[in-house]
């Protein structure tokens, strides 16, 4: 009985414990609950604003029925410093704020001067128009203007002679001196050379400069040719001459691989000049956006063709939204101006579109507030200290994540002679040498000869050398003095 008695009492006081436990517990779960609404609440006396922004991938989306991104994220680290609560609100109208034609300002520029919301979170450009009337923060996402185009609109017409371009002018020139300098070297020591004619009265020399040029061209064709040289002194420069042309045939073989399989990194249009000039593509930016002003008020000749362009079809080329362009440069002949930035992420999410190279007018994304309000300086001071830490940073490197493969985006171009100068050098020293050891082997039969005739050594050599080099004229006087001796 005294061990069921203390069986029971056991139990019951193991139930009252556990109860107490999830009661305690369920007293901190509850004060930790009005103590985070107290942080984003007015209980504790913190601040609520009103923020503005508008719907645009990656600053701000939705998702889930919940709005996330760049902004957002953003918006949260600076509530988080500050100690501010925020209540978010898309932009009605659906603009970033330019003057209307009534003088009234649209967008969240015009929220803010109505005191519908107190700051714009968003990626507002930082102008002077809109600094007359608003404040901004310190920018937190510095961009510019750009050019969005897709690729395969893009791809560069090769020209009838694209099988040239491998090589520039300059290189072409040399190439082609190259070559007939080296052919006449090959006809010329040839024809000094004893070990390869011996006896030019009676052998026909078998390298004619002809035959040298058919010789060089098929080094070129990596062909082998006849006349097959014999003397040392030829085949130097057969050698280095067949050097040269592998050594050449390879740059040119791997310089046209990477030409055609650069494709459409090689754009045509590389600046807005280059935009003006082509008549294959259309081209606008978001109306009544700070891109739009930037070319009415620039003072570029190039600008201002853009400007007038534009505003003359300003109901064809004009878009409303930044989804809405972006889709319209995937589907048509069509290319957009707009925020580098914001390319740079179109071209991040969609493999077939690509920015051009060239960047204008360099400004940023601040956050708006009502003028004289005490919160532009706080968030300032805010972005400064989110920069140097390296979270906006890592904000950028989250949200312009991509999936695509990375190309180099460097321009190809022409292999210049620079890059050559020392197979170029190479040749011109075979060359050289073997010139030199033709004279050798020439001055050797001479001196040989010399000593039979019982002449000087110089008087042989020059008489070898008038022999070889006017063979024609001896050949014709040969040719009459038998003919005479016939008769």
């Amino acid at each position: 009985m005294d061990k069921g008695q203390h069986f029971v009492f056991f139990v019951l006081t193991t139930v009252l414990l556990l109860r107490e436990s999830s009661h305690a517990g369920a007293m901190r779960n509850d004060a930790a609950a009005s103590k985070d609404t107290d942080l984003r609440g007015p209980e504790e006396n913190l601040p609520t604003l009103t923020v503005t922004t508008i719907l645009e991938d990656p600053y701000v989306m939705v998702r889930r029925a919940e709005l996330e991104g760049y902004c957002i994220d953003l918006l949260k680290a600076l509530a988080s410093m500050l100690h501010f609560s925020y209540k978010v609100k898309v932009v009605g109208d659906g603009k970033y704020g330019a003057i209307s034609s009534n003088g009234n300002w649209t967008g969240m520029i015009g929220e803010i001067l109505r005191q519908e919301a107190d700051i714009a979170v968003a990626p507002l450009t930082v102008t002077s128009a809109r600094e007359e009337v608003v404040s901004f923060t310190t920018p937190f996402l510095q961009t510019g203007i750009g050019i969005l185009l897709r690729k395969d609109t893009m791809s560069q017409e090769m020209s009838f002679f694209h099988f040239l371009a491998p090589f520039s002018k300059e290189t072409w020139t040399g190439l082609l001196f190259a070559y007939i300098l080296t052919c006449f070297c090959l006809f010329l020591v040839a024809r000094l050379s004893p070990c390869e004619w011996n006896e030019p009265k009676n052998e026909e020399n078998r390298f004619t400069f002809l035959n040298s040029l058919w010789f060089g061209a098929g080094a070129l064709a990596l062909q082998g040719v006849t006349p097959r040289p014999k003397a040392l002194s030829v085949r130097v420069i057969a050698a280095i001459w067949w050097l040269f042309t592998i050594a050449l045939l390879a740059a040119y073989i791997a310089n046209f691989t990477a030409l055609l399989s650069s494709g459409s990194e090689q754009l045509p249009i590389q600046t807005f000049e280059d935009l003006v000039k082509q008549r294959k593509l259309e081209f606008g930016t978001l109306d009544g956006s700070s891109t739009f002003y930037y070319f009415k008020n620039s003072k570029n000749p190039i600008h201002q063709m853009i400007y007038e362009y534009m505003d003359k079809r300003r109901d064809h080329v004009l878009v409303k939204t930044y989804h809405e362009a972006v889709q319209r440069v995937m589907d048509s002949n069509y290319a957009f101006i707009g925020e580098s930035i914001s390319q740079d992420l179109a071209a991040a999410r969609h493999c077939n579109l690509i920015r051009a190279p060239e960047v204008i007018g360099a400004r940023g994304f601040g956050i708006a507030t009502a003028q004289a309000s005490p919160w532009t300086k706080k968030l300032s001071i805010a972005v400064l200290k989110l920069r140097e830490s390296g979270d906006l940073d890592y904000l950028r490197n989250k949200w312009w994540e991509t999936s695509c493969l990375h190309k180099s985006r460097e321009r190809w171009s022409p292999l210049q002679p620079q890059a050559l100068g020392g197979l170029f050098l190479t040749l011109a020293i075979g060359l050289a040498l073997g010139v030199i050891a033709a004279v050798v082997e020439l001055s050797n039969k001479s001196r040989h000869a010399a000593g039979h005739v019982k002449k000087s050594c110089c008087s042989i050599f020059t008489e070898e050398m008038c022999t070889r080099l006017r063979i024609k004229e001896n050949t014709r006087q040969s040719q009459e003095t038998s003919g005479r001796a016939n008769a």
